[in-house]
C-alpha cells in the first residue's frame, strides 16, 4: 500500500523556572505548501523544560496521526537533547524523560517519522503556541485555539480595516491573508535567511552570478530532511519564468484559467510576445523552451522559440489553475455572485473556487511535481517555462519558503520575467524583472 503525503511537525516547550510554569506548542504543516494543518498548545503546570518539549513532541505526533495514520511525519525541534534521544543516538538517562520517550516512540512506527534539529528562530511557531498555552495558565485558563492563529486572522483584519481585495490574485492585497502575512511569527514569515531575493535588470539575471555566490533563500525542508545552508554545488538548473502575453481578458483583470475558454494572444500581447523575445535574444542563456498547454502560451512560446532557433515542448502540468464557475468574470462578479466561497478561498489554500475549480493546494502539489520531474531532466541547464500567474507565483513562493498568503502579495504583468536558479544543495536564488512593463 503507498503511504500518503508526508507532514512537517515542528514542537516546542517552555518553563518558566525550570522547573516552573510550564507548557508545549506543536503544529502541523503541509511540506508542500507551508499551511498548517493542525496546531495544540497545552499548560501542564509546573514541570522542566525537557519535559515540556516532550510534551509537545507527542502532541504533535498524535496531531500528524489523526490526520493520516501512515503519513511520513518529519519532526523539526530545536531541542538538541529530543531530537537525539529520539533518534536513537542519545542514551536516555533521566527518569522522567524514559516513559515520555517510550510514548513518542509508540505513536507512529519509526519508520514513518525522521527527526531533524533547527535553530530556534526557525521554530517560532512551536514556541509562539508554547508561550500562548503558558500565558494562558497564568491567567489560570487553558490554551484555545480561537487564541491563535485563525483568531489572529479575522480579529487583525477588522482592528486595521484591511479594505477586500479588488481583483483577481495578486492584483490587490487579499484581505485578512495579507494581514497575517505581515503579523505571523511562524513558518516562512521572512525571518533569517527566508524571504530572500534579488531584483536585476542586467545582463547576468539568468546565469549564476560570476562575482560571488548569489544571495539565496532557503528552500523548504523536503520530507527527508534538510540540508540548509551548504557550499555552491556547481551550475544551478535555472527556470526563467515567462507569463504569457496579455488577451482580450488581461486588461479586465478577469478570472482566465484552465476551466473556461482558451483565448488567443491579442494585438498587445502578440506585441508584449515579440519584445520579450528580443530581450531573451539578446541574453542568448535560455536553451530550452516548455510551455503549458493552453494557447495564450504556445502562442508566447512559439514568438521566442521562433526568434532562438528552438523547439517548444508542451507540459501539462504548467497549465494555470481552473476558477470553475469564476473562468471569464471579475473579482467583483466573484464577489456578488459567490461571496462564501470567495471568502473561503481566501481565507485558506485548501478551498476551491466554486464548481469544481482547484484549490491552491493542489496546484501547489501538480506544480511542485512538475518542478521536481523538470530539474531532474534539464540539472545545469537554463530553461524557459512558459506559463501563467498562479504557477509562477507558486514556484517563487516555495523558492522564498514564503508562506501561501504570499500569492495574494505578488502581481505579475503580461509578459513579465522572473528566474529561480535551484542549486543541488537545496538552495534558490529568486530574481525579478518585468521587461515588457513599458507596454502595458
Amino acid at each position: 500500500m503507498q503511504r500518503s503525503a508526508g507532514f512537517v511537525v515542528e514542537a516546542d516547550g517552555g518553563s518558566r523556572g525550570n522547573p516552573g510554569p510550564a507548557g508545549y506548542g506543536a503544529v502541523v504543516l503541509d511540506p508542500a505548501t507551508g499551511e498548517t494543518l493542525a496546531e495544540r498548545a497545552e499548560y501542564i503546570g509546573v514541570a522542566t523544560n525537557n519535559v515540556a518539549e516532550y510534551k509537545g513532541l507527542i502532541a504533535g505526533l498524535k496531531a500528524a496521526r489523526e490526520l493520516a495514520s501512515d503519513a511520513q511525519v518529519l519532526v523539526r525541534m530545536d531541542s538538541k537533547l529530543v531530537v537525539e534521544q529520539m533518534s536513537g543516538r542519545w542514551k536516555i538517562k533521566h527518569p522522567d524523560m524514559k516513559p515520555l520517550a517510550a510514548e513518542a516512540a509508540k505513536i507512529l512506527p519509526r519508520a514513518q517519522v525522521t527527526y531533524e534539529w533547527i535553530p530556534r528562530e526557525k521554530n517560532k511557531h512551536a514556541d509562539r503556541l508554547a508561550n500562548e498555552a503558558m500565558d494562558a495558565g497564568k491567567r489560570g485558563k487553558q490554551w484555545e485555539p480561537s487564541g491563535s492563529t485563525a483568531a489572529l486572522d479575522a480579529s487583525a483584519a477588522r482592528t486595521l480595516g484591511t479594505p477586500p481585495p479588488s481583483g483577481p490574485p495578486g492584483d490587490a492585497v487579499a484581505g485578512a491573508a495579507a494581514v497575517r502575512a505581515a503579523l505571523a511569527s511562524g513558518v516562512g514569515a521572512g525571518t533569517g535567511s527566508r524571504g530572500a531575493a534579488e531584483s536585476a535588470a542586467d545582463d547576468t539575471l539568468f546565469s549564476p552570478d560570476e562575482t560571488g555566490v548569489p544571495a539565496r533563500a532557503e528552500a523548504p525542508a523536503p520530507a527527508s530532511g534538510g540540508t540548509g545552508w551548504g557550499p555552491d554545488m556547481g551550475a544551478p538548473a535555472t527556470f526563467v519564468l515567462l507569463r504569457h502575453g496579455e488577451t482580450a481578458l488581461t486588461p479586465q483583470k478577469r478570472f482566465s484559467g484552465s476551466g473556461g475558454g482558451d483565448p488567443e494572444l491579442s494585438p498587445a500581447g502578440r506585441a508584449q510576445a515579440a519584445a520579450v523575445a528580443q530581450a531573451l535574444a539578446a541574453r542568448g542563456t535560455v536553451q530550452t523552451i516548455i510551455s503549458s498547454p493552453l494557447r495564450r502560451c504556445r502562442e508566447t512560446a512559439q514568438a521566442v522559440a521562433d526568434r532562438l532557433g528552438l523547439a517548444v515542448t508542451v507540459e501539462e502540468g504548467l497549465r494555470e489553475v481552473n476558477f470553475g464557475a469564476w473562468e471569464g468574470l471579475t473579482f467583483a462578479e466573484v464577489q456578488e455572485r459567490f461571496p462564501d466561497d470567495l471568502q473561503a478561498w481566501l481565507d485558506s489554500p485548501r478551498a476551491a473556487p466554486t464548481g469544481g475549480g482547484e484549490s491552491f493546494t493542489a496546484a501547489t502539489r501538480r506544480i511542485s511535481a512538475t518542478r521536481d520531474r523538470l530539474l531532474a531532466a534539464h540539472a545545469g541547464r537554463t530553461v524557459l517555462l512558459v506559463t501563467h500567474v498562479t504557477p509562477v507565483k507558486i514556484l517563487v513562493r516555495l523558492a522564498l519558503g514564503a508562506p501561501p498568503e504570499a500569492l495574494f502579495r505578488m502581481e505579475l504583468s503580461a509578459a513579465s520575467l522572473s528566474a529561480v536558479a535551484y542549486y543541488a544543495d537545496g538552495n534558490a536564488s529568486v530574481r525579478l524583472l518585468n521587461e515588457t512593463s513599458h507596454l502595458r
